[in-house]
C-alpha cells in the first residue's frame, strides 16, 4: 500500500470512517442534505449520559462569576440606563484548563468503550491538552498532531506552550510545519496505529459541549431566576458555539441570543508559510471562523457536527489589541488571569453590553488557563520579533499582519459586525460548488434552510442568483 500524498488522500474517506466508527452515508439524502439531528442522536449520547461521563473525570460544573467591576466600567461608557451585567463561566477550572475537556471527555470515553488502544487528534489548540489529559485518566495512548512551525523552524509561543502541556500529560506530540502535511500526517498516523480519531467535529465532541450550554441555563435560573439574555461565544471551527447553543435549547432557553465573536485577522492566510507567524492568535479568529462557517465539512470527518450558522443570531469581530487589553483588564480589575480565547468573547461582550439595558444579562461562556507561552508578554514580544508594530491608539486602525493596536482606554474597544446574510449565501454557494449540484432536491432545500437558520424561500432566492434549479 502506497503512502504517497496522493494515495493517502485518495483513501481519506475510508481512513476517517474506520477511525471514527460512523458510517456517515446512512444519514445522507439528496445531493447535499443529511439528517443532522438523527446523526447527533444515533451516534452520540443523551445529555444525562454525557453529564455522567464527564463527572467520572471531574469535567464540568464550573463556577459562574459576575464581573461587577467590569460591569461598572461598561456603564461609564454607556448611555444612561444602559450597560448589561457581565458574567463569565470559568471553564479554566476543568482538568486541562479549558471547555474542550468536555469534548475530549466524551470522545475518549467512546474510544475506550469501542476498544481502541489510543486516540489521535490534529490540533494546535487547547483540545490537544484536553485529549491528552482525558487519555491519561482512562489509560489510553495519545498522539497529538500540531501545525507548529514555519519553514524557518520558528514556532508560536502559544502553540509551543500547548505542546508542553500535551507532553506533560504523557502524549506524543508530532510537530509539523504549516501546510498540507498536517492532514496527510494525521491520516497516515490513524491508518498506521488504528487509533480512534478524537476529532473536534464528531457528534461525540459536539455533544460534549452541550452540557456547558445546559449548565449555563441551570446556573442562571438558580441564581437570577431567568436565562441569560445574550451568550457571547468565541468562534473558530464552530463546535463551541454549536454545542453551547444546543445545550441552551435542550434547557428550553429559546429566547437567549447567541453571538459569535472572532479576532479579526482579515488579510492573513492561515496556510501561508510567510504569514503563519504574523498572527498573534492560534484559534478563535476569522481565519477559522469564516471558512468553517461557510464550509463546515472542510474538517477531518466526512460530515462536521459543528454547524454554527444553525444557531448564530449575530457574528462580530474584535481586534487583536483589544483582546490583549481585556486580558490585562480582567486580571487587574477582577483578579482573574485567564488566557486569550475567552477574552475574545469578553472584549466583544464589553462593547455589546453597552447596547443593552442595565437589567439585562450577558455571559461569556468560557475562560481558559494561562501558561508561560499563552501569556500576553511572550505573545507581544514574539509579534515584535516578527515585524509587527505595537501601538496604543484606536483599534479601528489595526491592520492584521502589520500592527497590533492596544486601545487608548476601554472606551475605544468596539466590535465590527459580520454580515450574516453574506456568510449564509457563501455557505449555500459552497455547497453547490463542492457537491457539484445542478438541481437541488426538496430534502436539500430543507437542509439548507436549517443549516442557515433561514427559510426555504430564502434559500430558493439565493439559488436563483446562482442559476441553480430547484426540484419541486
Amino acid at each position: 500500500m502506497s503512502n504517497s500524498y496522493d494515495e493517502v488522500m485518495a483513501r481519506k474517506s475510508e481512513i476517517m470512517k474506520k477511525s471514527v466508527g460512523i458510517d456517515y452515508s446512512i444519514f445522507e439524502s439528496g445531493s447535499i442534505a443529511f439528517d443532522y439531528e438523527r446523526m447527533m442522536k444515533e451516534t452520540g449520547y443523551s445529555l444525562q449520559e454525557i453529564e455522567e461521563i464527564q463527572k467520572q473525570t471531574s469535567v464540568g460544573s464550573t463556577p459562574l462569576y459576575e464581573l461587577k467591576n467590569i460591569t461598572k466600567l461598561v456603564r461609564k461608557f454607556s448611555s444612561p440606563g444602559k450597560g448589561a451585567r457581565i458574567f463569565i463561566k470559568d471553564e479554566a477550572c476543568n482538568p486541562s484548563g479549558s471547555f474542550k475537556a468536555r469534548r475530549a471527555a466524551t470522545s475518549v470515553y467512546h474510544a475506550q468503550k469501542l476498544g481502541y488502544k489510543g486516540v489521535i487528534a490534529a490540533t494546535s489548540g487547547n483540545y490537544g491538552a484536553a485529549v491528552a489529559s482525558q487519555a491519561a485518566m482512562r489509560g489510553l495512548k495519545c498522539i497529538i498532531v500540531q501545525e507548529c512551525y514555519d519553514s524557518r523552524g520558528v514556532g508560536q509561543p502559544e502553540i509551543i506552550e500547548k505542546a508542553r502541556a500535551c507532553e506533560a500529560y504523557g502524549a506524543e506530540v508530532v510537530q509539523l510545519t504549516v501546510g498540507p502535511e498536517l492532514f496527510y500526517s494525521f491520516l497516515l498516523l490513524l491508518e498506521e496505529t488504528g487509533y480512534f480519531n478524537a476529532s473536534l467535529y464528531t457528534p461525540f465532541g459536539i455533544a460534549g459541549v452541550e452540557t456547558l450550554g445546559y449548565e449555563l441555563s441551570m446556573d442562571f435560573r438558580q441564581r437570577e431566576g431567568k436565562d441569560p439574555d445574550v451568550v457571547v461565544i468565541t468562534n473558530a471551527g464552530g463546535g463551541n458555539l454549536t454545542g453551547t447553543a444546543r445545550g441552551l435549547i435542550k434547557a428550553g432557553a429559546f429566547d437567549t441570543k447567541i453571538v459569535g465573536a472572532s479576532v479579526n485577522l482579515e488579510g492573513l492566510h492561515m496556510a501561508s508559510d510567510e504569514q503563519f507567524n504574523k498572527k498573534s492568535f492560534t484559534t478563535g479568529h476569522t481565519g477559522f471562523g469564516i471558512p468553517f462557517a461557510t464550509w463546515p465539512d472542510r474538517s477531518d470527518v466526512p460530515r462536521s457536527a459543528a454547524r454554527p450558522l444553525r444557531y448564530m443570531d449575530r457574528y462580530v469581530t474584535v481586534n487583536q489589541g483589544s483582546v490583549f487589553y481585556m486580558t490585562e483588564l480582567l486580571a487587574q480589575v477582577e483578579g482573574l488571569e485567564r488566557g486569550p480565547a475567552g477574552n475574545t468573547a469578553l472584549a466583544a461582550a464589553f462593547s455589546i453590553a453597552q447596547e443593552l439595558d442595565e437589567d439585562k444579562i450577558i455571559v461569556v461562556q468560557e475562560t481558559e488557563y494561562t501558561g508561560a507561552g499563552k501569556h500576553i508578554l511572550p505573545q507581544l514580544t514574539f509579534a515584535k520579533e516578527n515585524g509587527i508594530e505595537l501601538i496604543i491608539g484606536d483599534p479601528k486602525e489595526e491592520i492584521p499582519g502589520k500592527n497590533i493596536i492596544l486601545p487608548k482606554n476601554p472606551g475605544y474597544m468596539h466590535t465590527t459586525e459580520i454580515d450574516l446574510d453574506k456568510i449564509k449565501r457563501s455557505y449555500i454557494k459552497n455547497c453547490i460548488a463542492n457537491y457539484k449540484v445542478e438541481t437541488v432536491t426538496e430534502n436539500d432545500l430543507e437542509f439548507l434552510a436549517q443549516d442557515t437558520k433561514s427559510s426555504k424561500e430564502y434559500v430558493i432566492n439565493v439559488l436563483k442568483d446562482l442559476n441553480v434549479n430547484v426540484e419541486r
